[in-house]
């Protein structure tokens, strides 16, 4: 394999018990966890984008896009203290959690 920053990524949408009253927390988690990880090498917060279309969910209230450059990498940030304390802080946060978790496809 070789090294690539975008090897492996880790998508995260998340549906909120009161997006209204807990969005700008998360928010704030979610940038703080993207600064302080050590095994991260990109990060993307994000929203449902609203575009109508059949095949697109928009129910999610945000989104994070982060990449590794290896699986090994990737199952250290899940032990890693920034995102132990992430889920610490948000887990009581969200109804729902969907993780989409790829390899990406050699040349």
């Amino acid at each position: 394999m070789k090294e690539d920053q975008n090897y492996f990524t880790h998508l995260v949408l998340f549906w909120l018990k009161d997006a209204d009253k807990d969005g700008e927390t998360l928010l704030a988690a979610l940038k703080k966890l993207v600064a302080e990880s050590k095994y991260s090498k990109f990060g993307h917060i994000g929203v449902a984008a609203g575009t109508d279309r059949p095949v697109v969910d928009n129910s999610y209230d945000y989104s994070l896009l982060v990449t590794f450059s290896s699986q090994e990498d990737h199952d250290q940030y899940q032990t890693e203290q920034a995102h132990l304390d992430f889920l610490e802080v948000c887990k009581p946060l969200w109804e729902k959690v969907q993780i989409y978790d790829a390899l990406r496809v050699e040349d």
